[in-house]
């Protein structure tokens, strides 16, 4: 058996692995690059196997990084079937036609000012039309039901915890009479959080892929997070101001809803100044994503059916609003009154959130609440960062309004719940590979797993295969070596995210100037400035890439 790590081995998003045994060829996830040009750049790349070839593919959830080049797959020749959760496949369903959506509005956008700079016109990566094809191919199953593909390979799905429907994986491959397992973590979740239950551990595997995004981080608590959710929500009220949250339409939004939820029905103390605010919820993603929730309360946790037995709907609550239309989400920035907004993406980086960002950061009355990962290069990683100014849609906005970043509102499971997962196993795994994480995070947990399980594991940070039949290990000075060119690594990439930054207002300028009309000459000379800036800027990121 053999396994190529071929998305998320340099970076947290573009999820894909492939495994090959002597009679299957088979994929786990196949995600969106998630960031900056550079990084989304990957999205256009070919895939490092032929699409053709591939017999089934397995998703364990259904976030974007994750099940986002599915329409692409499909439309190179993909024919196999996909396996995933049945909250998985309600999801995706809404999740892949949006991204269609927003593939097809990009193109659009970029060929406009394509014809101005008199550049080729790009294609989108796939269409609506494409998404809903390829959701013909999924096929759905219930957690802990056993998925028999051949008297060779057999699989399942755990409850993961990370969002509704999400899923460990634990393979079952029969080669030469010898059954080995492989699991895949998936992205864990924290535990005790609402609405969904808690990652289920696994007692034994003989190879593992784990997740790391927060290998190197530890939370806050949910209900620390949420104390100083309400008192920003206060604070900022009070003075007559809006809260706006970036939020992940699937999620972080349905988890908000129910914390609201108790505090606008449940909680005398603050009672009386919430309800006299609206909460709107402006991405109809996330309204259709909070509708599947409530068809799917068989996958809530305990606390939250009992909610629902008791004729409570913890996904509504009187002041909540919900917004669909275009025409009403521009009326909220022109409605003065002390509100809250959450709207997507959880990034920053595109829909209604920046409309709501552009009107807000530049007031001192406002707050801004990050409540999920942000992947290097996204503007909602600038805010997080402490960034002075930003350029949203051309214009310069000076950052006035309070930021905040709440990181017991993640999905993901901190440093600490990824090692008390993995010290879960009876018979520790004869091979662990790390993956979705930036280097810093894989790193660091790697070393806590040397130093407190006596263990040595191998920290993906290339696209890379492994023969699980002839591969020996890593040697533990390895990762010490790892470690140094990392550190090389992170300062280059620090630089580049900067210069990337730079040139963004370079061209968000440069787009102003021309929009205003210039003469004929300096239009074309600002226009190949602009093209061979931006060939710069992509060939440098490739480099850095690379180089990891």
């Amino acid at each position: 058996m053999k396994i190529k790590f071929l998305g998320a081995a340099t970076s947290v998003t573009g999820s894909c692995y492939l495994i090959t045994t002597k009679t299957h060829k088979f994929i786990i996830d196949c995600g969106l690059y998630q960031g900056n040009k550079t990084i989304e750049s990957q999205n256009r790349e070919e895939f490092g196997f032929d699409p053709a070839t591939i017999d089934f593919m397995i998703l364990s959830h259904a976030h974007i990084d994750h099940s986002g080049r599915i329409p692409l797959l499909v439309k190179k020749g993909f024919k196999g079937k996909i396996y995933c959760t049945n909250a998985t496949a309600d999801l995706v369903d809404i999740m892949l036609k949006d991204s269609g959506y927003i593939q097809e509005r990009e193109a659009q956008w970029d060929n406009k000012k394509a014809q101005r700079l008199a550049r080729p016109l790009v294609e989108p990566l796939y269409t609506m039309e494409d998404a809903t094809r390829a959701l013909k191919q999924i096929e759905p199953y219930l957690y802990e039901q056993n998925i028999q593909i051949d008297d060779s390979i057999k699989f399942r799905f755990r409850d993961a915890g990370h969002i509704l429907g999400s899923a460990i994986v634990e393979i079952w491959v029969e080669e030469d009479g010898k059954v080995n397992k492989l699991v895949f973590s998936g992205d864990l979740g924290m535990k005790n959080k609402p609405i969904l239950n808690d990652p289920v551990y696994i007692e034994e595997a003989d190879y593992l892929i784990m997740e790391a995004t927060y290998g190197n981080r530890k939370h806050e608590t949910i209900e620390e997070s949420l104390e100083e959710f309400i008192n920003i929500i206060v604070k900022t009220i009070k003075r007559g101001g809006t809260v706006v949250i970036p939020s992940f339409a699937v999620g972080r939004t349905q988890e908000l809803i129910y914390q609201l939820n108790m505090y606008y029905e449940h909680n005398d103390e603050f009672k009386e100044i919430l309800e006299k605010i609206k909460v709107y919820i402006d991405s109809p993603l996330a309204i259709s994503a909070t509708e599947i929730f409530r068809r799917n309360a068989q996958d809530f946790d305990e606390e939250t059916r009992n909610y629902i037995l008791s004729g409570d709907n913890p996904l509504d609550f009187k002041n909540l609003v919900f917004v669909r239309e275009s025409k009403d989400s521009k009326e909220l920035n022109f409605n003065n009154e002390p509100k809250i907004i959450i709207a997507s993406s959880g990034m920053a980086e595109a829909g209604r959130i920046k409309h709501h960002l552009k009107h807000h950061l530049w007031k001192d009355t406002s707050s801004v609440v990050i409540v999920g990962y942000q992947a290097a290069g996204t503007l909602g990683r600038s805010l997080v960062e402490g960034i002075k100014d930003v350029y949203i849609f051309g214009d310069k906005i000076k950052i006035k309004a309070e930021v905040y970043s709440l990181e017991g509102f993640s999905g993901h499971a901190d440093k600490d719940g990824l090692f008390e997962w993995i010290s879960s196993f009876k018979t520790f795994p004869k091979k662990v590979f790390l993956v979705h994480g930036e280097d810093e995070s894989k790193i660091a947990f790697a070393e806590r797993i040397k130093a407190e399980l006596n263990h040595v594991v191998q920290v993906i940070n290339e696209v890379s295969e492994f023969d699980l039949a002839t591969d020996e290990g890593e040697p533990a000075d390895i990762i010490v070596e790892k470690k140094a060119r990392c550190k090389d690594i992170i300062r280059l990439r620090h630089k580049l995210e900067k210069i990337q930054s730079d040139f963004d207002s370079v061209v968000n300028n440069a787009n102003v100037v021309l929009d205003k009309g210039i003469k004929q000459d300096r239009f074309e000379e600002i226009g190949n400035m602009i093209i061979d800036l931006e060939d710069t800027m992509i060939n440098l990121g490739t480099t850095v890439t690379k180089n990891e």
